[in-house]
């Protein structure tokens, strides 16, 4: 037995060329069903165990997929923005607690997360080193987002504009790290945690300026000074009326809105417009319980307002069942490809078998009968398929473990 695995080695490895196309081809085959078969299982478990802790969603009206893939594994928002005032309903049915979610914006490629602390209270997240951010304009960063963006407590980063064609909303805001969270295996890992706030600031709804009014003559930020005409006090008596000039300073165009807020600029920074109104994504609603969850559901879905509820876990199952989907015409087409190629690798080893006629005459002529002949061509094949087998083992075994990494990366 040994000999007939001795020639059917030293073969194979003669014609080289022709066995690695061979094991390549039928490792690929198999591998292929084996191993969309287990990322799609990640995938799934992955999009439910996120989606199942998050018990409702309220988003502007449209997309419930985009919305989802917004709040929860923070896609840049598609949909129009809502106003804050839609935390205020949520806490105001005294059937749940409302966490605001604002996603406009980015640092590099790592989305800002403006929110409040509940957010990270309800995801259970913490902080590694550092603190949570306590002034306006501070951030906290997920593990990965660290790493990627290559900073770490003590550092800056600098946000991004809203969009190549907002010349006059927000503009980038240099933030400073105060701590990174600890790892947690899920998308919070990828954030830039900062306060509502500061995203509000970003998007250009608030801003400082430098105080100009006891600036000297001559002084290159003031444009010009413009006085008013004194106004006079009421004469209730015989005392000459009191007159009482003002000026307005006019300040020239060097003076430009803060892009970085510290203690000593802190004051200057003011809002306009009512809070209610400014904008967020959505509102991640945790209710008290499952009877006000049912309650809060149903006020939102025979109202009238222009927002929607939505329950992930249902969008998710829904995402789910079309992956599966996706997944068996992938699979079947595999098939229909395996059957190709095991046919062509038949193929291949007739021909390979007409092509050494010459050789098998001489193994005949030196005493070499049929079954030694025919041992020696199934050791062959026997090779090819064992070690595509184990090649397709390998690379399954690989997605099995870092399968769950590629679903969150690819996701986002």
């Amino acid at each position: 037995m040994k000999h007939v695995i001795f020639m059917a080695w030293r073969y194979l490895g003669f014609y080289w060329g022709k066995t690695v196309v061979l094991v390549a081809s039928i490792s690929l085959i198999l591998f292929l069903p084996a191993g969309l078969h287990v990322l799609v299982e990640q995938g799934a478990d992955v999009l439910t165990a996120r989606a199942e802790a998050t018990p409702l969603l309220i988003g502007a009206k449209g997309s419930a997929v985009d919305l989802v893939l917004s709040a929860l594994y923070f896609r840049p928002p598609h949909g129009e923005p809502m106003p804050h005032r839609e935390v205020g309903r949520v806490d105001g049915s005294s059937l749940a607690h409302g966490i605001p979610l604002h996603l406009r914006f980015a640092v590099g490629r790592q989305r800002i997360l403006g929110t409040t602390l509940d957010y990270a209270e309800f995801r259970g997240l913490t902080v590694d080193r550092g603190r949570w951010f306590a002034m306006l304009g501070e951030c906290v960063l997920g593990s990965e987002a660290a790493r990627a963006l290559g900073v770490d407590v003590g550092d800056h980063v600098l946000s991004a504009a809203g969009s190549a064609f907002d010349v006059a909303g927000s503009f980038p805001l240099k933030m400073p790290v105060v701590g990174v969270l600890a790892p947690t295996g899920t998308a919070d890992d990828e954030i830039v945690l900062v306060d509502l706030k500061t995203a509000w600031v970003i998007s250009g709804l608030a801003h400082g300026h430098e105080d100009v009014s006891a600036a000297e003559e001559g002084d290159a930020r003031v444009l010009r000074r413009e006085g008013v005409a004194p106004q006079a006090r009421t004469n209730t008596s015989n005392v000459a009326p009191e007159a009482r000039p003002t000026t307005n300073v006019v300040a020239s165009a060097s003076v430009l809105s803060y892009t970085e807020i510290t203690p000593d600029n802190l004051d200057s920074f003011h809002f306009h417009g009512d809070p209610a109104d400014f904008p967020i994504d959505a509102v991640l609603a945790v209710p008290e319980s499952f009877k006000a969850s049912v309650l809060l559901r149903g006020r939102y879905e025979t109202g009238e307002a222009p927002v929607q509820m939505i329950v992930p876990a249902e969008v998710v199952e829904e995402l789910v069942d079309t992956m599966f989907s996706v997944r068996d015409w992938v699979l079947l087409g595999s098939l229909a490809v395996g059957v190709a190629t095991a046919m062509t690798a038949a193929l291949v080893f007739a021909l390979s078998i007409r092509v050494r006629r010459r050789e098998i005459e001489t193994i005949q002529k030196i005493g070499g009968g049929r079954q030694r002949l025919a041992a020696i061509l199934g050791a062959e094949i026997l090779f090819v398929i064992v070690a595509a087998i184990a090649i397709a083992g390998m690379l399954t075994a690989v997605v099995s473990r870092f399968g769950e990494v590629a679903v969150r990366l690819v996701g986002g």
